[in-house]
């Protein structure tokens, strides 16, 4: 498979030109196309007097999402760029339930890290957690401040389950572009999660896959995370664990770690 169509969040806060530069490049890498999505719910009429007051009001709060949307959009051709195909949808609607919408058409969907300390984007961000468990494609959650993904050097984090599976399918064109893939696993347990078959069958795409055992000195997301760091990798693929509480994504150890603070981009399924 290959990237034919990229999706990517669009919306005001500080992330968007970075998170748009990094999705074009890869657009441009794979001569896709390149979608931006956007939406906004339309606040409903308050303190109405009649029916056409509410018309009015409505009216109004139509025309001031519009204008707020529009912003969007020109931002996001303007730092998408030149030389590649792009496509934009937006309507009045919820911003995550959209672009989950949009999804169904994506072959990867690029959002923003959204740790305890990075920046709230307002009404048209979308966090990356209910994309993950939603979506149904692969997920790239891009770090704050990272303009570009050469992806020459990933780590798989790999664990024997579905979502580990689905996220290195869904790596796969990055994976095969790759100088050097490491194929990591965690705790001693790990030896039996089947590491080295799947770097033989990334060998078979042509990726240059490596297996290195991992054990855990503080926690296997900090282990994740050093293991990257050292290698001078700038991309970790790994599976999404979770499940939903009280309208709340509930993630594992790990997932929650690389959604909260991983300085590397992490392309995720689940």
């Amino acid at each position: 498979m290959d990237y034919a169509n990229i999706l990517v969040s669009a919306d005001l806060g500080e992330a968007a030109p970075d998170r748009i530069r990094l999705a074009a490049d890869l657009t441009r890498r794979f001569e896709a196309t390149l979608t931006g999505v956007a939406a906004h719910t339309v606040p409903a009429p308050i303190l109405v007097r009649d029916v056409y007051d509410a018309i009015d009001q409505e009216g109004r709060n139509k025309a001031q999402i519009q204008a707020i949307v529009e912003q969007a959009r020109a931002s996001f051709e303007r730092f998408a760029g030149d030389g590649i195909r792009t496509d934009w949808r937006w309507c009045f609607a919820d911003a995550t339930a959209h672009l989950i919408e949009q999804a169904r058409a994506a072959d990867l969907v690029v959002v923003s890290r959204r740790g305890p300390g990075d920046e709230d984007p307002g009404p048209l961000g979308v966090p990356p957690d209910p994309v993950l468990m939603e979506g149904g494609r692969p997920v790239l959650v891009v770090p704050p401040r990272t303009v570009s993904l050469k992806a020459s050097r990933i780590v798989v984090a790999w664990k024997d389950s579905p979502e580990t599976r689905r996220a290195v399918s869904g790596a796969l064109p990055l994976l095969r572009e790759a100088d050097t893939v490491f194929v990591a696993t965690v705790g001693s347990g790990a030896r039996h999660d089947g590491a080295e078959d799947v770097a033989s069958h990334l060998a078979r795409h042509g990726a240059s896959a490596t297996v290195h055992h991992l054990q855990t000195v503080d926690d296997d997301g900090s282990e994740i995370l050093r293991f990257a760091l050292l290698r001078d990798t700038d991309l970790i693929v790994a599976g999404a664990y979770g499940h939903s509480r009280l309208r709340e994504w509930v993630f594992g150890g790990v997932t929650r770690d690389l959604l909260d603070r991983s300085p590397l981009c992490c392309l995720m399924s689940h």
